[in-house]
Order: C-alpha cells, then structure tokens, then sequence
C-alpha cells in the first residue's frame, strides 16, 4: 500500500466510499462504488462531476431510475457462449439485465434537457423480444411453462390425461367395500413418481401389484396395483420426454443468449456505470452538497462540514489556501476542531477528485492533486520500538520523498513528541523544505515558535481553532489570520486554581512570550469586533433587501388593482355603448321600414344620413374607452447571437433556434417545421429561453420532490394506516411525473395486497397495475403504472 492509498484510509474516504455504496441500487454497482479512486486527470475528474452534477438535476424533475434487475451476468453468457446451457435463474437474470436497459432507457430518452449523460442512455441496447421470450417460458426459477413449446404442452396433457386414468382406476379399487380390510387408509399416494394405495402388512397379498415402498414401522406396504402400472409406466415415459423437452427449450434460449452476448455485456456495463452515477446524485442530496468548482492550485471552502459528522451539530467552517499563501499553521486548545479542519480540506479534495459533489457552500473550488498525503494520529509501535514521535517521523520521511507540485501534505502535531524547542525548529525546517518542493501543506501544532515563524513569513498563514473561555468549550470554528492564544491560565483560573499559584506563572513566563500572548489577545479582540460589525452589516443588507422585496410587491399589488379598476371600467363602458348600439340599429330598422312606407327620396337622405352621424358618434365613443397602447421602444440583443440561441423573429413574433450563421452574418433558423434564414438585426435574443413548442403543463418542483423514490414499502402496517399512507406516496410520485411505481405490501396473507389492489382501482391517477415479475418481487409488490 502506497503513502496515497494509506493517507486516503487515514482521512476516511473508505467511509465516504461506504455511505456511497449505500445509495446504490445494484451489488455490482456497490462493488464498483468501493472499487473508487481518486482522479489525477483534470479531464477526468471534469467529467466525473459534471455526471454527478447531470443526475441530480434530472432526479428533480423524474425522480431515480430503477437498477433492480441488474445482476452479473457475464460468467452466465461466457458459459452460454462456449455451447453451456444456463440454469432458469440464470436465464431470468439475464432477462431481468434486458428488462432494467429497456426501462433506464426509456428513462434518459424522456429527459426535456440534454446533459453529458445522454450517450449512456442512448447507448442502451434493447432486446424485448428475448426479454418476453425468457420470461413468458420461465414463470419462475423452479418451472417451465406449457406455453415454451408446443411440444411441452402436448407432453404435458397427455400426462395429466394419464394421471387422471390412473386416479380413477385407483379410487375404484379403494372405493370397492371388499377392499376396505386390506387397506391401512382409503388414499392415493406416491412412491418414485408412481401412484400407489397403502396396503396393510398382514393383507399384501391380497392385493396384486407392485411393492414400492414400506413404511417405517413396517405395518404399511405400498402397492401399485396392477390395473394403475400400464399407465404409471406411461406416465413415466412422458416424464423422461418432458425433461428431454425443458433441456431444449434451456439451451435454445441460452443459444439466442449468447449470439446477443457482446449487447448484453454492453449494457450491463453501462447500466452499473448509471447506477454509480446516480448513487453519487443520491448521496449530494443527502449531505446537501454542491459541485465544487475546479481551481488551477488554490483550495478554497466555504461552509464546509466533515461528511461523515452530523449536520445539525457540525459547524461549517471557511478555508483558503494555496492562492495567497501555501503554508496553513492551525493552532488552538486540544479537542478544538484542528485535526477534523485538516481532515475535512484533504476529505473534501479527494472527494471531489472521485467525482462527488463536497458539503460545501456555493463558490467553493478545490485544484486537482497527484496525490494528497496525511500524517495524522499516533502510529506507534512497540514491535518495531517506534514512539509517537518517531512513528511520525516515518511518515514524514515518506510525504517528503513524495512531495512537490500538485500534492498537498496535511501534518497534524508537526514536531510534537520531543524536546519542545528542537521539535519547533524541526517542524519549521519541515515546512520549508516542503514549500521548496511546491507542496501546498496545512498543519497543526501547539508550538509558539510556529506562531512566530507563519507570522513573519510571507506565504505563510496563522489559523486557529476557537475557545471558549467562560464554557470552557471550543466552538470548532475556524479563524484565519489569527495565531491561537494559550488559555491555560484562564482556564486554570475558572477551574479554581489559587491566585498567587497563577500570579507567580505568569511571573514565570518570559517577556516575548507573554507579549506574544498579549498581542494574539488584541488581535482576538479586533477579530471579534470586525466580526460583529460584519454581522451588523450582513443584517442591514437583508433587512434592506427584505423592504425592498416589500415594496415591490406592494407596487405590484398596486398596479394590479390598477389594472382590475381600468379594466371594470372599460367593461361598462363597452356595456354601455353595446346597449347604446343596440338600441340605434332598432332606430334604423324602424326608420327603413317607415321609408318603404313612404317611398320619398328626401326622408329616405336624410335618414341615411342621420344613422351615418349616430354611428360615427358611437364609434368615437368606443374608441375613447379603449386602453392606450403605450409605444414600445424596440429591443436590441444583449450579446452577438451565436449557433444554439433561441431568438424571436421581429416580423413574425415567433421563437426560433439559430442553427447555422454563414460568414456575412445571415442566420439559419428553425421555427418549429419551418426553416427560416434571417439577419442578425431582424431577429431578437432571448436569454434562457427555449423555441416556442405545444403548451405543457409547467408544475414546480420542491426539493422533497427531488429525491422522491420510485418504490414505497408498507410491510407491517395495518390495512388502515397502509392505504392513506399509499395514496399521498402516489400524489406525490405523480407530482414528481414518475411514470411507473412499486408498491411493496408482502406476501403474507394477501390482506394487505388485495386492499391495495382495491384501492388503486378507485384511484383516477392509476393506468393500470399488475403483479411483479421475477427478480421484481412477484406477489410480494404491486407494480402501478401513473397516468
């Protein structure tokens, strides 16, 4: 085991890679999970969080894919390939592989957003003809259905036609009242597959046919008679033909399994790879964890916690390191939070490298390292007759060897477990050693000299775990630019060390020192009151922030009130000239017939004329009530329109996506079918948007949503509790637009699955729902398909 693979143990990734395999589905997928390592390759390490980061934003809106039906499939399809034929279950293993790829596809290919994870989806093979062919044959691992073959079914009426004759010809001779004395009980039984009537001991030849078997005490015989031997020997025979028969149809499908072998061994591979994919998704919405960004050398967190400590207790602190300075010399009291801050910056580095999203805040960025060495805890050994600091030292001697470019170097108690004075001094010839080498180190210490030296070297920064001395309790938080300050007299002090014992220490403490001490308690000072105005500040904003939210709903709230008033306005006004129109056309209808009537060219004028005022004055009035529209200036695009924008065609008020733009800057563009060139001034770009397409419903999606699983187990409740239980889960899977769900009641007694099955009938928001399969839970679940 290398110094990497021993510091990777050291700072716990193995725990981290265990809660990983926890959220994943499939056992291969957790092996591969616990199989992880870190990645040197920036490339690489790009890739692998940018999957992690895809998963989890299409976990929002559909919620998981199921990796169930994944199994290791590949010794059964090499066996298959070399002519073997494979067992029922393996053969269900295999369909259940095919049954998972046609299911995780149809998932990806259902996606409304393209992401780096796309090809794996597509890349999905989907076989349902064998998926349906294996299963329809094996119902279950012990059996073979009559529909596999023709000839199987065949074989197998003809044998239960035969057992019938049998069965007849037997209860006539138990039936017959002459018999009765010779029989130990009036049953038909079996013997080496033969049928057979259990014969008194005494009475065994008065009962012609075959012994098959006595029983243990030896007062029963069991005999077949030999009326029931001509077709128990039939009987047999149609056995032997039906075993010949399941052997054929077992290796005819382990042929077609194998000619689709390279398919199958492709999707199962890829198949494992989502699996892991999304069990790290899983595991960023369990820590609250984002993506890191991917600095060129400087580690900086923000808010960060330990994944492994509880996140209602843990305190998040704030590290920088690697950009304005190398070199983080952490000091404070023990049990302060030094070694978890150290552990926590190498945790989260190697992390990220794996491809995991870090419990970290927004704008935290991490470098990608070759390699990150830890020398924390205490290693010594009597066998090899190393003490603590020696066991240190042998470590030390192995990061240094290691060290350079691209490493971080994490010591905890560097130079402790010696003479205090020359362990100083060899801790800070440590530290330059490993800066000369271009290392990036953080370490902790209790030595004074350390202050000093990452005070007065530049390059170098103090750091300190913080204490409290009223409570006597560290708060674990993490203070930068600040040397820890010794609390032994305080603390000794409010434990109820005598005075004059304190007094005379501190006498006994020497000149710089205790202005050291007096210096790093001014600095505490001014840290505290630079923190608390900063909260101040912080508070002021959001309370600004919060008035100015209020003020632009209450305008909002304004103009829309506005807006209803204007519109009721309107509203009568346009009843009050519809009433006024009506009333005029009757006007005109009665004047026209009074025309007729009179038939005089002069009233017949003025009428005409009279009616031609009275709707221009109607019209005037109509327009005066409608609403101004006020101009609206034109629009001019943010930013040149580059292939891939979604702009909107000025002449035709349409959506469109840029597809092409030639050298004198004509756009290509496609508007739905339509196909449309452009120039660059007839179009308008739209930031964020997408081309317009059919209206669809648009539902928010809530962070309870986003993990929301695609199975609900209800074993042990009661009927009365399980069914309100069950109906929420499916409003919410529903909501979350998962299409099909597991509803896992047990087999039991099949109370529980029949009032489940009763109320997913009366259920509008069900299509449809079956029984499982094999390997999905058979009787044991019901699987719902949503609408």
């Amino acid at each position: 085991m290398d110094l990497f693979e021993k510091s990777q143990i050291t700072l716990e990734l193995p725990a981290v890679l265990e809660l990983l395999a926890g959220e994943a589905v499939s056992q291969p997928a957790k092996e591969e999970v616990r199989r992880l390592t870190p990645g040197v390759y920036l490339p690489e390490i790009r890739r692998r969080l940018a999957e992690t980061s895809a998963a989890r934003e299409m976990m929002l809106t559909r919620g998981s894919p199921s990796f169930s039906g994944v199994r290791d499939v590949r010794g059964a399809l090499a066996r298959a390939d070399l002519g073997g034929v494979l067992t029922p279950r393996e053969l269900l293993e295999i369909a259940g592989v095919l049954a998972s790829a046609r299911a995780v596809r149809s998932y990806g290919m259902g996606a409304e957003k393209e992401s780096c994870i796309d090809h794996l989806f597509r890349t999905l093979q989907t076989n349902k003809f064998l998926e349906d062919k294996i299963v329809n044959s094996i119902p279950g691992e012990d059996e073979i259905a009559d529909a596999a073959s023709s000839e199987l079914a065949d074989i197998r009426r003809k044998m239960r036609a035969a057992a019938a004759r049998v069965r007849d010809s037997l209860q006539k001779i138990i039936s017959a009242p002459s018999m009765a004395k010779f029989l130990q009980d009036p049953i038909i039984t079996t013997r080496s597959d033969r049928f057979v009537v259990p014969v008194k001991a005494e009475h065994k030849g008065s009962v012609p046919g075959l012994v098959h078997d006595v029983s243990a005490s030896g007062a029963t015989l069991f005999v077949e008679p030999m009326a029931a031997v001509k077709a128990n020997n039939e009987i047999r025979e149609l056995k032997a033909r039906e075993k010949a028969e399941i052997e054929r149809i077992l290796a005819e499908l382990s042929a077609e399994c194998a000619a689709h072998r390279e398919d199958i061994d492709a999707d199962y591979a890829v198949l494992v790879n989502l699996d892991v994919i999304f069990a790290k998704a899983k595991l960023s919405f369990k820590l609250d964890a984002a993506e890191p960004e991917i600095s060129e050398r400087g580690i900086r967190l923000r808010r960060a916690r330990h994944p492994l400590l509880d996140r209602a207790t843990a305190v998040p602190i704030d590290v920088e390191l690697g950009e304005d300075y190398d070199t983080l010399v952490i000091t404070g009291p023990n049990t302060g939070g030094k070694t978890v801050t150290l552990k926590t910056i190498g945790l989260l580095c190697l992390m990220a490298q794996c491809g995991l999203h870090i419990p970290a805040g927004d704008g935290s960025r991490v470098p990608v390292f070759r390699a990150i060495l830890a020398d924390i805890g205490d290693e010594q050994s009597i066998e090899q007759s190393l003490s603590t600091f020696s066991s240190h030292m042998v470590n030390i001697v192995g990061l240094l060897a290691e060290s350079g470019d691209d490493t971080l170097l994490l010591f905890d108690e560097l130079g402790a477990g010696t003479d205090p004075v020359e362990g100083a001094a060899l801790a800070i010839a440590i530290l330059e050693h490993a800066r000369r080498q271009g290392s990036i180190i953080a370490a902790t210490t209790h030595y004074a000299e350390l202050k000093v030296y990452a005070t007065n070297t530049a390059g170098v920064m103090n750091a300190s775990c913080e204490f409290d001395v009223d409570t006597l309790r560290p708060t674990y938080r993490l203070l930068l630019g600040i040397p820890g300050k010794s609390n032994a007299f305080a603390i000794s002090q409010r434990l109820g060390l005598p005075e004059e014992i304190i007094a005379d220490a501190r006498n006994r403490v020497g000149v710089s020192s205790a202005k050291f001490e007096e210096t790093i308690e001014k600095l505490k000072q001014t840290r505290a009151i630079l923190d608390r105005d900063r909260l101040e500040a912080a508070k002021q904003l959001r309370q600004a922030e919060e008035e100015r939210k209020k003020a632009a709903q209450l305008r909002a709230e304004l103009e829309v009130r506005l807006d209803k008033a204007q519109d009721k306005a309107r509203r009568e006004a346009e009843r009050i000239l519809a009433d006024a129109r009506r009333t005029a056309e009757a006007t005109f209808r009665e004047l026209d017939a009074m025309r007729s009537a009179r038939n005089e060219e002069q009233d017949h004028q003025r009428i005409n004329a009279a009616r031609a005022e009275l709707r221009r004055t109607l019209n005037e009035a109509e327009e005066a009530v409608r609403p101004a529209e006020a101009p609206q200036p034109e629009q001019k695009s943010a930013r040149p329109v580059r292939v891939g924008d979604t702009v909107q065609i000025r002449s035709m008020g349409v959506k469109a996506t840029v597809t092409a733009i030639s050298a004198d800057r004509t756009l290509s563009l496609q508007a739905g079918i339509l196909q449309v060139t452009a120039r660059e001034d007839e179009v308008l770009l739209l930031e964020g948007e997408k081309p317009s397409a059919p209206r669809t419903e648009n539902r928010g999606v809530t962070l309870r949503e986003s993990a929301m699983p695609s199975e609900l187990d209800i074993r042990g409740m009661e009927t009365i509790e399980a069914i309100p239980v069950m109906e929420r889960y499916i409003d919410s899977a529903v909501q979350s637009r998962l299409e099909t769900v597991t509803i896992i009641h047990g087999k039991g007694t099949g109370a529980l699955r029949a009032a489940v099955q009763q109320a997913l009938r009366k259920n509008r928001q069900v299509k449809s729902f079956r029984l499982g399969r094999y390997g999905e839970g058979e009787t044991g679940v019901t699987v719902v398909e949503l609408k």
